[in-house]
């Protein structure tokens, strides 16, 4: 599907991907109904923005999956209090806006005025591979595909920036570890809010992988612009391109976090280690305080935390429980937006705690929201843990 997918937003004019949050598939019991389209995306259903005091609505078909059709409205809200754009009526029998999709990825995609196609992925393979494909992660979403993140007043230095970095590279590419630390360095260069590590971790997270996904394209713009506008000469020539495109994308979207998370625990000044060695040579991404800590039988089990990184988590998620043999409770860090009721049950009966940037929780079913912590409050917790125990911070 993810593959059909692909080839449906290549193929169209315009294109939009969001997770599916709680409020899309009626789990939160309010009076919204639909899909909900932010405003950044209106030109996707819309040709001018809505007017404040009246609704606007118009029809257009959408074919779902490659294989049904239904006559949809795209409409804004605009009276009373509310002020926002959904995508309703989809018919009966129409079930991939079930409670149980919350946390898949929609695609839709605009073919002509009144000619759409909708895609609703499930599974975090499907996801992963739509998003390595287009170079994004999770933050990237909720968006226009392959727009570039807007930095408004000082967007002309931001990729100013970007050009020095891209130039010192002499036309190679950066690794992972790299990418993710220019990022970090562009960004704050920039912006100039150093203390926000501190002061708004979440937002800061999430401003790092915008600024990587932005450099990340204009890198692959510099480096395979020219190769694209001459051709290929073979079929193999493209291929091999295509692959060696395709790879590095997945490798920055599988570590990006990872490394943005390490920069935000040492601006905090947390105790931790990454990748440690437990039983069975399991590696959880950050045990805190520290390997020595936990390898330490005297240490205090319930002084050691055990966090996981993953971008999407709707499948994977699984992985931590088995991670560190000490530790009952694992935590994980997602961008996923959105998780079904059914998996986010199966983690707390697993013992897993989810941590979630502070501006997604709001996308989870509204009875597991208060389970979730914020990047902020997970760090808290860690400084609360492991204050009297800074002898183990190597």
């Amino acid at each position: 599907m993810s593959q059909r997918a692909i080839h449906s937003v290549r193929a169209g004019k315009m294109a939009f991907c969001k997770f599916l949050a709680a409020n899309d598939t009626g789990l939160t019991g309010g009076h919204q109904s639909g899909i909900y389209v932010p405003k950044s995306a209106v030109s996707l259903i819309f040709d001018k923005p809505g007017q404040r005091g009246s609704n606007m609505k118009r029809s257009a078909k959408i074919i779902w999956q490659g294989n049904f059709e239904t006559e949809s409205s795209f409409t804004y809200y605009g009276s009373g209090t509310r002020n926002e754009y959904r995508i309703t009526r989809f018919g009966r029998g129409f079930d991939l806006l079930k409670p149980e999709n919350t946390g898949s990825l929609i695609v839709i995609v605009r073919n002509d005025e009144d000619y759409y196609e909708g895609w609703v992925l499930e599974t975090e393979d499907e996801i992963n591979e739509f998003l390595d494909f287009f170079g994004m992660s999770p933050t990237d979403t909720g968006r226009l595909i392959q727009d570039v993140p807007h930095f408004e007043s000082q967007e002309i230095q931001f990729v100013r920036a970007m050009d020095e970095f891209i130039s010192s590279l002499n036309g190679g590419f950066p690794k992972a570890y790299d990418m993710s630390a220019a990022a970090r360095n562009i960004y704050n260069s920039v912006y100039d809010h150093i203390e926000n590590i501190v002061n708004k971790p979440d937002q800061e997270l999430l401003n790092w992988n915008n600024t990587e996904y932005a450099l990340f394209q204009r890198i692959e713009e510099v480096q395979y612009g020219e190769i694209i506008h001459k051709g290929f000469s073979s079929m193999q020539e493209f291929v091999g391109i295509a692959n060696s495109v395709l790879n590095r994308r997945k490798s920055r979207a599988g570590k990006s976090l990872e490394f943005h998370l390490e920069a935000i625990f040492q601006g905090n000044n947390l105790c931790y280690e990454s990748q440690v060695i437990t039983e069975e040579r399991k590696k959880p991404d950050f045990i805190f305080p520290s390997g020595i800590a936990y390898h330490d039988q005297s240490y205090p089990a319930d002084k050691l935390i055990v966090l996981g990184a993953k971008t999407t988590c709707k499948d994977r998620w699984r992985q931590v429980v088995t991670e560190a043999n000490r530790v009952d409770i694992k935590y994980l860090c997602t961008l996923q937006q959105g998780i079904s009721p059914q998996q986010l049950h199966e983690m707390k009966s697993e013992h897993v705690i989810l941590v979630v940037p502070k501006p997604y929780i709001q996308t989870y079913p509204r009875e597991y929201r208060e389970d979730i912590l914020s990047l902020a409050t997970f760090i808290q917790l860690v400084k609360e843990k492991t204050a009297d125990y800074t002898k183990h911070c190597y």
